[in-house]
């Protein structure tokens, strides 16, 4: 038995209070539906900014009554202090999912990227040291490395931020640490890297590729790609995700606080992802099959290459990734397609 087998089934055995900021998006709603799943009691905070009440439905009907009834959602906003200090009383740990995410919006308004991703962070920081939480997991971005050239990427070693979304992750980081050498929280980031599956909104003017890939070849609509296809992410399936964030709480493996790579570790162009998702698609769609996606121009802020170093998130919290980009994709043509979008 594996590490994060060994403490799901302490958890059900324990049950522990956790709070879910962000609990209506894609990340939360995920971390929801497994903790429920635990037999855990959750304590969800969401304004639905780019949450969704139906994330919410669905995770009801995945799991029993009973299990739902141990969770508690409250409609509020992070950038208020009494709200983050009132969600965060008598909770064990914290999974700080809460921020608007994508680079153009950040590109596009800026002030309102800082007030969700700063100001938000710091009052989540507040209320869980207010708490005396046992700990504090956040999300962290692998914008964070910024021009930094090199692959894999590790945590020790980034460059300048190419966005202002990249600069407010980056402030987060370094706001936990202060207030893990000040205050004494611990405090465990995690820098995701292009995270997908079930749950991620395919709509909108900044929906991630994959959801987005998923939806214009069901509904016929044109596929683009910016630049020439040779972009390449380390894309990282959901559970894999949801593993960290469980571990990043519970694990002892000697490290209270830091920042760690969340990835699968593999590095997929942009253009094998294209294949790769009409493939999936084709076996329900078989025209699809002739698509042919259109270029356009680089997308202003975005890094040429990302690649994840792991090993410090599989040495200090046990971290192992059980879902490739293959395999997850898998999982996640079967969700989007049966919701035929």
């Amino acid at each position: 038995m594996n590490q994060y087998e060994s403490i799901k089934q302490n958890l059900i055995k324990t049950p522990e209070k956790w709070l879910i900021t962000g609990v209506a998006g894609f990340i939360g709603s995920n971390l929801l539906e497994a903790l429920l799943k635990l037999n855990q009691t959750v304590v969800g905070l969401d304004n639905f900014s780019t949450g969704y009440q139906h994330n919410l439905d669905q995770v009801k009907k995945a799991i029993t009554p009973e299990q739902w009834d141990n969770f508690t959602f409250v409609k509020g906003d992070i950038c208020d202090p009494e709200t983050c200090s009132r969600v965060c009383e008598k909770q064990d740990y914290v999974l700080h999912q809460a921020a608007l995410g994508s680079v153009p919006r950040s590109v596009e308004d800026p002030a309102l990227t800082n007030a969700n991703n700063i100001t938000g962070h710091l009052n989540m920081l507040i209320a869980a040291k207010g708490a005396e939480v046992k700990r504090f997991v956040y999300a962290a971005s692998s914008s964070t490395y910024g021009d930094q050239p090199d692959l894999p990427k590790k945590e020790d070693k980034i460059g300048r931020p190419l966005s202002p979304y990249a600069v407010t992750k980056y402030v987060n980081e370094l706001y936990a640490d202060v207030f893990a050498r000040t205050y004494g929280l611990k405090s465990i980031g995690l820098r995701y890297f292009n995270v997908f599956g079930k749950r991620q909104d395919p709509h909108g003017a900044y929906a991630a590729v994959i959801p987005l890939w998923f939806a214009s070849l069901i509904t016929g609509t044109t596929v683009y790609i910016n630049g020439d296809g040779e972009t390449s992410r380390d894309f990282c399936y959901i559970d894999n995700c949801v593993q960290a964030n469980i571990l990043a709480a519970l694990a002892d493996g000697g490290n209270d606080c830091g920042v760690y790579n969340i990835a699968f570790g593999w590095r997929t162009t942009l253009n094998e992802l294209f294949y790769l998702i009409r493939e999936r698609v084709g076996r329900n769609y078989p025209k699809v099959m002739d698509v042919q996606p259109e270029y356009r121009n680089f997308r202003h802020g975005d890094v040429r290459h990302s690649l994840a170093d792991i090993s410090r998130a599989k040495q200090f919290i046990g971290y192992e990734p059980q879902f490739s980009v293959t395999h997850g994709l898998d999982m996640a043509a079967a969700w989007y397609m049966e919701r035929e979008l």
